[in-house]
């Protein structure tokens, strides 16, 4: 081993090892000196820092060298000041059993995953934070290469605040042969997105999704998909509302746009650009001053819907349409502000999938070993790995239905006494299953949502018709919110008017005992056909700000199925 003479390890006879700022799956990173040019530098050592885990999985050194140089030559081809620099790799020499360095700049300031501890971040910093990272992969994109795991581990953040993305180790390149086994997904749990968990690969569009969910985490400080373990999150990715976010302000409405299931309905790089700098300009605080321009075309700007538009449990509400009166607090009351900023223009729309199909495609997977596909990185971690300083990271972190492009009808509303408190108390429920009777005729709904300040249903447009509205109450007030597609053949209706609603109250508090969330931070309630068995069911989501939690199961009696979570 060749020393320096302050006795330190040299790689390359020219790298001075300091001291190892992080580690992970992948392998080391380390503070190291390039002593032939006398600065700093970052050296990812590629191999796994457990020697079981290498005995575990034969050939895993062959793969961890393979993308070695698959980062090397992804980070090569990106000169962008969002991109971390790659200045050398050192391989080892042919038939000895040595691994790669990559040698890359040092990137004074910390990881994102690293500020995200200390609490969110203010949303005009998380709109700057958002068009540097857009920007970084609309220049991956220009590649053909996609990055495949953006999460906040792999964003480094410089001392003047702004932001550099690294560990392109699983990205893709679209002349390369895939590294990993058929069926292995790869990339983060909690970030991934949804039609990757289905197999679905090669959309740029995935990487927004990852990045759209970054900055959920970002500004509102935790993230709404996380379960306590990889499968339930996976899951929840799959087929779980997403909270309204209340904290980011004008990037709300561009959260909403972008996190949505269909990837075909998400704005490309160019219009998400456009809705982070509108969003800026509505902060009044410049917040994308520190991001590169980029040489775009002029592109129409998505319509930004309400704060309730697609995102989460309003993903069925068309681009365009109304939307509920209220911004969650602590934004106040009245309609957006921000939904004038900008010319609509039509958005993707796809099939609405009820969760008898989710079912079905989640059976198929945890029939081909779901345990063992959700492999994500070779360490198998579901949470981010953590780092000291200014590191390079390489460690593993730890469908709603699809917007519609048609414009629909004006929402029809009844207004009764508004009722105080929460929605999910029997009292509650039950006065707005009536203002919904008294509009559609019924209380034989496909599913429906309880939230604490509101609920949503989806409900048939006539007795034994296939087609279904989305509706919504709140404030008194029960309206439609548009189209929401067809009941699928076979899925069974149910009369909440059956629902055991006085065990309500119940089931909840025995939810925070069975999945040890003794202070909820968010909770809903979805009322619908359970995926696997079509049986009328309860589901009781709870979750903390440390991300713990999961959902129990119940029959609409109020017995108790199954606790999935801690």
């Amino acid at each position: 081993m060749d020393t320096s003479e302050a006795g330190r390890q040299l790689i390359d006879g020219r790298f001075e090892l300091v001291a190892p700022l992080g580690s992970g799956g992948m392998g080391t990173v380390w503070r190291a000196r390039d002593i032939a040019l006398h600065r700093e530098v970052a050296l990812k050592e590629v191999r796994p820092p457990d020697p079981a885990t290498a005995a575990a999985q034969p050939g895993l050194a062959d793969q961890m060298r393979e993308r070695a140089v698959r980062e090397a030559r992804a980070l090569a081809r990106l000169a962008h000041p969002h991109v971390v620099t790659i200045h050398h790799i050192v391989e080892p020499a042919p038939g000895t059993d040595g691994h790669p360095w990559i040698v890359m700049e040092m990137v004074r300031g910390g990881s994102l995953h690293d500020r995200l501890e200390s609490g969110p971040m203010p949303p005009a910093e998380v709109v700057r934070l958002g068009l540097d990272v857009l920007s970084a992969l609309r220049a991956a994109h220009a590649e053909g290469i996609l990055h495949r795991d953006v999460k906040p581990a792999n964003v480094l953040l410089r001392p003047d605040g702004s932001a550099v993305l690294t560990d392109f180790g699983i990205a893709a390149l679209h002349d390369s042969t895939g590294l990993t086994a058929t069926g292995v997904l790869i990339g983060s749990p909690e970030y991934i997105a949804p039609e990757r968990v289905r197999g679905e690969e090669g959309l740029a569009a995935s990487d927004l999704w990852s990045l759209g969910m970054l900055l959920y985490v970002a500004a509102e400080g935790a993230n709404p998909l996380r379960r306590a373990t990889s499968l339930a999150t996976v899951v929840a990715v799959l087929d779980e509302p997403i909270p309204a976010p209340v904290r980011s302000g004008p990037l709300g409405p561009v959260l909403e746009r972008l996190l949505v299931r269909d990837p075909a309905a998400r704005p490309d790089g160019a219009q998400l650009e456009q809705l982070l700098r509108d969003a800026s300009a509505a902060l009044g605080a410049g917040a994308g001053a520190g991001a590169t321009p980029l040489a775009a075309p002029p592109v129409a700007s998505p319509a930004v819907p309400g704060p309730y538009g697609q995102f989460g449990p309003y993903a069925p509400t068309p681009a365009g349409t109304p939307h509920p009166p209220h911004t969650p607090p602590p934004y106040g009351s009245g309609a957006s502000p921000y939904a004038a900023a900008t010319t609509p223009v039509p958005v993707g729309s796809g099939p609405r999938r009820r969760p008898a199909l989710i079912g079905a495609a989640l059976t198929a997977v945890l029939a081909a070993g779901v345990v063992g596909i959700v492999q994500l990185l070779p360490d198998g971690n579901s949470g981010d790995d953590k780092a000291k300083g200014g590191a390079v990271t390489t460690a593993a972190t730890p469908p709603a239905r699809d917007a519609s492009s048609a414009p629909a009808p004006k929402a029809s509303a009844q207004k009764a006494d508004a009722p105080r408190g929460s929605m999910m108390t029997p009292g509650n429920v039950r006065t707005a299953l009536e203002a919904f009777k008294k509009q559609t005729g019924t209380t034989t709904f496909v599913d429906m949502t309880l939230y604490d300040g509101y609920i949503l249903a989806s409900i048939p447009t006539a007795a034994g018709a296939e087609t279904v509205d989305s509706w919504q109450y709140r404030d008194g007030v029960a309206s439609r919110t548009g189209p929401d597609g067809t009941v699928e053949d076979g899925e069974p209706l149910i009369d909440m008017a059956t629902v055991n609603w006085d065990a309500l109250p119940g089931l909840l508090e025995q939810s925070k005992k069975d999945l040890k969330v003794e202070k909820p931070s968010s909770r809903h309630v979805i009322i619908d056909p359970w995926m696997m068995d079509q049986a009328p069911s309860i589901r009781t989501y709870l979750s903390d700000e440390y991300g713990r939690g999961g959902y129990v199961l119940w029959g609409i009696d109020g017995s108790l199925r199954k606790v999935y979570g801690s």
